[in-house]
């Protein structure tokens, strides 16, 4: 079993060139299999209405108020938008979403190029990231490293600057992933991380944040 970790190779405040500088990124590791999926936290009831007005095929779920629901109750017999709906079976009263934000939002496997700009589009001020996945990084035999696939990834955060979305930040973030190696609490593939922004004029600029 082996995790990947994200090193930063970008940070600016128009989420329309942090989309161009992440497919160009993701695009030297882009293959046959490569998908991309969405994620995103809608924190009030106008973002989770814009999020399934332009992307109405993403699925949508409620938070659960804390010992709501325990093992008795049946999966099934839960609250549909609480287990996960698409954007046409959101309720439309107010009333329902209080103590239910924020709303998780994922759209998942799709073909690249195919949602993307339509989701940077729409996110507004909500927290979110476009995960481009099943990529194969390249050989880089000059410093030492062969290429690898299962954890080349890119993801583009939007408004906020870590995997785990400590709190909203005034810009997005574009991560490299490669697989974590971690000897004596040093990265041994940083290097790698290094050349792979380096092949297209980007740099690593922050530590590499764990999956």
């Amino acid at each position: 079993m082996s995790n990947d970790i994200a090193y930063p190779v970008f940070h600016g405040p128009d989420p329309a060139l942090a989309l161009s500088i992440a497919r160009r990124l993701m695009e030297l590791g882009r293959c046959e299999y490569t998908n991309v999926s969405l994620y995103a936290e809608l924190r009030s009831v106008d973002e989770v209405r814009r999020r399934a007005k332009e992307l109405p095929e993403g699925w949508f779920r409620g938070q659960e108020q804390y010992g709501e629901f325990d093992d008795r109750v049946p999966f099934e017999d839960r609250p549909a938008w609480l287990v996960g709906v698409q954007g046409p079976d959101l309720p439309t009263d107010p009333s329902a979403y209080e103590g239910r934000l924020p709303v998780d939002y994922e759209l998942l496997n799709q073909a690249v190029d195919s949602v993307e700009g339509a989701f940077t589009s729409a996110i507004g001020p909500s927290v979110g990231e476009i995960n481009w996945q099943d990529l194969c990084w390249p050989d880089a035999p000059e410093v030492g490293f062969r290429g690898e696939c299962k954890h080349a990834e890119v993801t583009l955060l939007l408004n906020t600057s870590t995997r785990q979305y400590d709190g909203p930040a005034g810009y997005h973030t574009v991560l490299v992933h490669v697989r974590s190696v971690d000897v004596d609490g040093r990265q041994r593939r940083e290097p790698y991380a290094h050349w792979l922004a380096g092949q297209v004029g980007l740099a690593v600029i922050g530590p590499g944040q764990p999956g």
